[in-house]
């Protein structure tokens, strides 16, 4: 048995997915992430499962909207097209036209230098959303909108940040979550999680 999957991806449980599942009744499945782009394909559960069915040889061809569906980070986007070549799973992505593998199984050349130059810019756009989020920050502190620490609270950054749930969700920050999803997660406030995020980046 062999199965075509439509893989979708949105960073956030509010965005809508439709614009991904185009002719989505002619894949055998639909696989569906809602987390950041940052986090490693096979590290995501969706990713997790389409691994597994991967490792099965049950996957026929793979379709993803576009490149960046499949991360940011340019090492962990070619990662994820070798282990599929590697397995002789073909991925489609379907706005750019593209397929890594031609009809004989063979790796595409062309497509393989364009989707390494796709990969770059997802990666470059990572970098710029990240520079953008401190320059805001910093304009923020100048113009005194930003808030530290309360004044007058007993507890140090230290002993708040070693807490359980907050390490918790201090390592789900760094690798890229959205803090609702963060505070979802860890069960904390998004209030804390909002502290959290502000002790890290002083």
């Amino acid at each position: 048995m062999s199965i075509s999957i439509l893989y979708v991806r949105t960073s956030t449980v509010d965005q809508k997915t439709d614009r991904q599942r185009v002719n989505e009744s002619s894949y055998d499945r639909v696989i569906e992430d809602k987390c950041s782009g940052s986090i490693p394909m096979f590290e995501r559960p969706g990713g997790i499962e389409l691994k597994k069915l991967i490792d099965a040889q049950v996957v026929s061809s793979l379709a993803v909207w576009q490149i960046d569906r499949c991360g940011r980070d340019l090492r962990d986007i070619i990662n994820f097209i070798h282990y599929c070549t590697e397995r002789k799973v073909p991925i489609h992505f379907v706005s750019q036209g593209l397929y890594t593998l031609d009809d004989k199984g063979e790796e595409n050349p062309i497509s393989k230098m364009i989707i390494s130059i796709l990969g770059v810019v997802a990666e470059m756009e990572r970098k710029l959303i990240k520079e953008r989020q401190l320059e805001g920050i910093a304009i923020a502190k100048l113009q005194k909108k930003y808030l530290g620490r309360k004044e007058g609270t007993k507890e140090d950054p230290i002993t708040f940040l070693s807490k359980v749930k907050n390490k918790k969700a201090m390592g789900l920050l760094k690798k890229g979550y959205r803090m609702r999803e963060v505070a979802s997660i860890s069960g904390v406030s998004i209030n804390t999680v909002t502290k959290i995020k502000k002790l890290m980046l002083n």
